[in-house]
């Protein structure tokens, strides 16, 4: 899909409709948003609030009318949401808007919340390297981070694995020595 012309036509699609809706969203679709990437993805990750059944219902409306977005039918969803009980303290005091509609208003982590979020991501599965690559963490961001992204599995593996990918992730940003 492609996010910002999905997001576009929905938030006609929650106002024709008589709707409205107000997410924190992150992942792909919250850097697309942004300009960070260009690529496409399948989904909205909502980090908060849980999606209102309306919405749910409005949502897979919209992906079955609008076949052209290439949609499933849970392409906005709650996925993330297990992550605010781990976020750092007063995360929501550095959100920040990335797209208002008329029905649709959709907002991020500050970007050090962000930044987590995604290396913890790319550390739990290895997939969102180019993600972290685009939001071109400085080298100093990348050592606040490491220490939370460490704490977030109980694995006693995690932290030299955290460390690994955290220093592969330096190389590619040329900050560390091939």
């Amino acid at each position: 899909m492609n996010v910002k012309t999905t997001l576009h036509q929905f938030d006609k699609f929650l106002h024709s409709k008589g709707l409205t809706f107000e997410a924190v969203v992150i992942g792909a679709a919250a850097l697309a948003v942004m300009d960070v990437i260009s690529r496409e993805t399948v989904d909205v990750d909502c980090l908060d609030p849980v999606v209102p059944e309306e919405i749910i219902k409005a949502a897979v409306e919209f992906s079955r009318t609008h076949p052209e977005h290439n949609l499933t039918d849970q392409w906005i969803n709650n996925g993330p949401e297990d992550l605010k009980k781990d976020l750092p303290k007063n995360w929501r005091n550095r959100i920040q808007t990335i797209y208002e509609g008329t029905s649709l208003k959709l907002s991020t982590l500050g970007r050090p919340d962000l930044l987590k979020s995604k290396l913890f991501a790319f550390c739990d599965r290895g997939d969102d390297l180019n993600d972290c690559l685009a939001l071109k963490p400085t080298e100093v961001e990348l050592d606040e981070c490491r220490d939370w992204v460490q704490k977030r599995d109980a694995n006693p593996k995690w932290p030299d694995h955290v460390l690994e990918s955290f220093n592969l992730l330096k190389k590619r940003l040329g900050y560390a020595k091939k």
